[in-house]
């Protein structure tokens, strides 16, 4: 064990931490426009699926490995591979999907800013997503101040910067989201709305709702790029990390599917397109709050629990790449921290000026570098990320399964059982290489 390494100061601080990695854009910009996308219910039922059978054990696999490695993903290999093995490897691809995450997470966070500055001066009756995305100094200027807030919250102490922080902005998030949803239940098309979010119509469940909704689990968990196995790094042995994955996926599931409660009842109130895709959040929101009562109060507030949950997982990522290159490299906190935070802006000017002045359009028609980098992440590094760690901790070419087992079962709580074990080595490697093969399959390369 490295006794120096830092520790989170509580069992709050890290479900809260963990959680707030989980909690963000991918549950309440991303999750609402691909289950309007994909049909509405049905999404919904398929995603919770995967969440438990997928999402579950792939997270306490990778809280597993980072507890047991107390290393960051780029060291965690080398402690518990055997020797001569070459599963370090994937360390670096890691790393790789958390910077390759930020170059586009960045972004959108700074897109919440902008909509929450706008609604908060009573700017907002002339707001537009495409504008907003065309123009060259909103987008630089507000990624600047997302990755300079994120960074400088990092120069910190653990306990003292991030675990305070995130505890702050995820108790907030909570309070938000429960006050809009409440608001949202009073609309006219609450109920309509209600019935297509929460209603399954199976005739709409095909291959790509299923490979949507795996790719959505691992997007919103933050598995298969090591973000989870650095803060099962930080922690002790006083509880087991089934229980601890069941704490974190419950809060994921709350915020995403609250969010669905807040944005379709306001959609089919204003007669709102629900399969808007990345612009629904802010086209459709936008307008809902710029046509009732209080829409400024209303549509600051929503913003305002946007950024809270853009910057708790912006924080948890980029501590995940920090921890990772101070290992490397050996840095202090605060020179890793400008070294990483001068990175991520570059790589990410690529989103920020991709609808208007670095052009590419990698795929179908009308894409850009947001969809390249969210390709990168979530159709391959995410779900291939999580069958790595399922072999590596099923398998005796890994870790081995009795070794994994120990490391999760350590502590109070809930316990891997033996009969979890097919699940754990079956289940999930062979469902994500059938739903990779499919999603590849019918992606829209053009």
């Amino acid at each position: 064990m490295n006794e120096n390494r830092e520790r989170l100061g509580s069992r709050l601080g890290f479900i809260m931490l963990s959680a707030g990695c989980a909690i963000g854009c991918g549950n309440v910009w991303k999750f609402p426009w691909m289950t309007g996308q994909y049909g509405g219910g049905g999404f919904v039922l398929v995603y919770v699926i995967c969440l438990l059978l997928l999402g579950l054990p792939a997270m306490t696999m990778e809280f597993a490995m980072g507890r047991a490695s107390q290393a960051s993903p780029v060291r965690m290999y080398q402690k518990l591979e055997k020797p001569g093995q070459k599963w370090h490897i994937h360390g670096y691809f890691a790393l790789l999907g958390n910077i390759a995450l930020m170059a586009f997470y960045t972004v959108v966070t700074g897109w919440m800013m902008y909509y929450f500055v706008k609604f908060l001066l009573g700017q907002s009756a002339n707001l537009g997503f495409v504008e907003m995305i065309t123009n060259p100094g909103v987008n630089v200027i507000y990624l600047l101040i997302a990755v300079v807030l994120g960074f400088g919250v990092l120069s910190f102490n653990l306990q003292g910067g991030l675990e305070r922080v995130t505890k702050y902005l995820m108790t907030a998030l909570f309070v938000l989201m429960v006050v809009l949803a409440i608001h949202s239940f009073t609309l006219s098309g609450a109920k309509e709305g209600l019935k297509f979010y929460l209603v399954p119509d199976f005739s709409k469940i095909n291959g790509s709702v299923i490979v949507g909704a795996m790719n959505q689990a691992f997007f919103t968990l933050s598995l298969g790029i090591g973000s989870m196995a650095i803060f099962g790094s930080y922690i002790g042995k006083e509880r087991s990390l089934l229980g601890e994955s069941v704490n974190v996926i419950i809060l994921d599931t709350f915020v995403a599917i609250v969010a669905g409660l807040i944005m379709f009842p306001a959609c089919f109130t204003y007669n709102l397109e629900v399969n808007a895709g990345p612009a629904l959040l802010f086209n459709t929101m936008a307008t809902v709050f710029n046509n009732m009562a209080g829409g400024r109060f209303w549509g600051s507030l929503f913003f305002l629990f946007m950024v809270f949950a853009a910057f708790s997982t912006e924080l948890a990522v980029f501590e995940n790449i920090l921890a990772c290159v101070r290992e490397l490299t050996g840095w202090s906190r605060p020179k890793g921290c400008i070294a990483c935070g001068v990175g991520i802006f570059v790589l990410a000017l690529t989103t920020a000026l991709g609808y208007s002045v670095f052009h590419f359009q990698p795929f179908a028609e009308g894409t850009a570098w947001l969809d390249f980098w969210d390709f990168i992440v979530s159709t391959n590094l995410l779900p291939l990320g999580a069958l790595i760690f399922s072999v590596f901790c099923c398998y005796k070419v890994g870790w081995g399964w009795d070794k994994f087992v120990a490391e999760a079962n350590a502590g109070r709580g809930l316990k891997v059982k033996g009969w979890m074990k097919p699940i754990f080595q079956f289940v999930v490697p062979i469902a994500i290489i059938a739903l990779y093969i499919i999603g590849l399959v019918q992606f829209p390369w053009k």
